[in-house]
């Protein structure tokens, strides 16, 4: 699974090797530093790529509980549906990395289509190019020097690689300028303007006249080039689809306002207009079907991350598939597997994964079904919710006909918000629909 890219048009080959990057992940030593793998197979000196050559199977292949799992099925039909969807509407892809953080999942989402990945600090744009990634959208305004130094140097030493960045305060161009020339960058540095999504949103210049003002501050230095518009449509406040959509308009406009003022640089191949989460693609794919004609083409960029594991809360509620059906649906990826350890009362039960190993900033874990100790039979997890969660125990409540639950029973969670679930687990085993471990997934938070 290579992120290469190929060549660009001067025919150089990128710097990195990432094929070689992701093969070495697969050469990590299974040790008790991953949550949930076999003891015996460290015992045996196994790294992972020979632990996923075994396909061991999840419920009696030696590992331990608390232990989260992904669907291979769901993870495939998940990169292809997003894929598809972003052809289909004619957007580049720029999935965002934050969610996962997972090399071999970004090398599957560019196998799929993807421009590139968006990242959210510098932090995570350093584990991108670590591993190959060529183009990268950071969306966020990047004013630390040491990261503006490192940028400077990644850009310097490979003409093939393309960084986007955030501005959205003549404060912050100044910044950025003054960083930039005090680390003798020779390549300018592409930025878009980010556009707020309204009075008490999150970042971005609040209003045109701001955004104008940035854009004049970029101009006025040789360190960075103004390619764009960009923004977060998640952060409309009270958001509908008639107020999504009037944001979305209002980041068009201002894309148009400044290619009418000859705001963008004479050398520019493209027009960058990007926005997108993953609560309301479609009205990024409705409005951006009507972006007009502009001096240069324009690349549309969605930037929705969280539909590759999607998850059973938050976004499953929120998809905009729920809203377009013909277009497809997501599927839950994840699958959180505990074991009951205690059973003080008919009405009460605890399992041996809690807020170390759950996602809970949106919703807490569903109940989903029982393997039971007995036999290894599966079945709806019935009369069963989760009322909390502690460092290492999840609350259960148990009513009829759920009172044989049973300490020794496995009890599978669906999780919310993915965005804060794979950075609880390093190293994912991917399954098959039976349990048989196919793969693993190595996250960097």
């Amino acid at each position: 699974m290579g992120v290469d890219q190929g060549p660009s048009d001067s025919g150089r080959q990128p710097s990195r090797k990432p094929a070689d990057a992701l093969a070495s992940l697969a050469r990590e030593p299974v040790t008790f530093r991953f949550k949930g793998l076999p003891p015996d197979a460290e015992a045996a000196g196994l790294d992972v790529g020979a632990l996923a050559a075994q396909r061991r199977n999840l419920f009696d292949g030696g590992f331990t509980t608390p232990l989260l799992a992904l669907s291979a099925e769901s993870l495939d039909h998940n990169l292809a549906l997003l894929g598809h969807y972003a052809e289909q509407h004619s957007l580049a892809f720029a999935p965002h990395g934050k969610t996962s953080m997972s090399p071999q999942l970004f090398a599957r989402q560019l196998e799929h289509g993807a421009w590139g990945i968006t990242a959210a600090v510098p932090h995570q744009a350093r584990v991108y190019r670590a591993y190959g990634i060529q183009r990268i959208f950071l969306a966020n305004e990047v004013v630390d020097p040491a990261a503006l130094r490192w940028i400077a140097g990644e850009l310097d030493a490979d003409p093939d690689f393309r960084l986007v960045v955030y501005v959205d305060s003549v404060r912050g161009v100044e910044l950025m300028d003054q960083a930039l020339r005090d680390a003798g960058a020779r390549r300018p540095l592409d930025v878009v303007v980010e556009l707020g999504a309204g009075e008490g949103a999150r970042t971005g210049a609040r209003t045109a006249a701001d955004c104008a003002a940035v854009a004049d501050a970029v101009a006025a230095t040789g360190t960075l080039r103004l390619v764009g518009v960009a923004g977060y449509e998640g952060e409309v406040p009270q958001a509908d689809e008639r107020r999504v959509q009037a944001w979305l308009r209002r980041l068009v406009e201002l894309a148009a306002e400044f290619d009418r003022a000859g705001r963008f640089a004479g050398s520019l191949d493209e027009i960058v207009v990007s926005a997108g989460g993953s609560a309301w693609f479609d009205a990024v794919a409705l409005v951006f079907a009507e972006i007009p004609e502009l001096s240069r083409p324009v690349l549309k960029l969605l930037r929705s991350g969280a539909y590759v594991s999607h998850d059973d809360g938050h976004y499953q509620e929120l998809t905009p598939f729920n809203r377009v059906p013909d277009e497809g649906a997501l599927r839950p990826a994840f699958r959180l597997w505990a074991q009951v350890v205690s059973r003080p009362t008919p009405t009460q039960a605890f399992v041996n994964a809690g807020k170390r190993d759950a996602a809970h900033d949106l919703h807490l874990p569903r109940a989903q079904v029982v393997r039971s100790a007995r036999d290894g039979k599966i079945r709806p997890a019935d009369g069963i919710t989760v009322t909390g969660l502690s460092d290492q125990h999840g609350w259960l409540r148990t009513d009829e006909p759920a009172a044989a639950l049973e300490v020794g029973d496995w009890v599978g969670l669906g999780l919310s918000h993915p965005c804060t679930i794979f950075d609880k687990w390093q190293l994912i085993p991917v399954t098959d629909a039976d349990g048989t471990v196919v793969d693993f997934v190595r996250t960097f938070f």
